[in-house]
């Protein structure tokens, strides 16, 4: 049986409910999703799909620098968008992060995300 272990940063928001920022299991890292919160005040970033999406963005870069990767080692992505008409402005912030990194996506609008947010995003990489 493989060993688990946490990954906890002060770069990305805290975990408010019972779970962890991410969790490295063998090779693989599975990052928890993240909204857009400030991670130093734990306050909602309020604005449009682009800046929610920067937010989000940006805690992910914070638990993947924690576990010592960045988003060229992401494989799989999970996006879930409040209104996928908004897709193409949320695509827009994404590809900035990743680059010429292309990992797998499924994107999917939702009914409603925790606290009323427009975007939160769930990844999994590889060490």
């Amino acid at each position: 049986m493989q060993e688990l272990s946490v990954i906890a940063t002060n770069d990305a928001p805290q975990a408010i409910g019972p779970y962890s920022q991410a969790v490295r299991a063998g090779n693989l890292l599975f990052c928890s999703g993240q909204i857009p919160l400030d991670p130093k005040t734990q306050a909602l970033v309020t604005g449009d799909i682009k800046t929610q999406t920067e937010r989000v963005c940006l805690n992910l870069q914070g638990v993947l620098k924690a576990a010592g990767l960045d988003f060229s080692r992401v494989v799989k992505t999970t996006c879930f968008l409040k209104d996928m008409n908004q897709f193409t402005d949320f695509n827009s912030v994404y590809e900035k992060f990743f680059g010429s990194a292309k990992p797998a996506r499924a994107t999917v609008e939702v009914a409603r995300l925790p606290k009323d947010v427009l975007v939160e995003i769930e990844l999994v990489a590889s060490f």
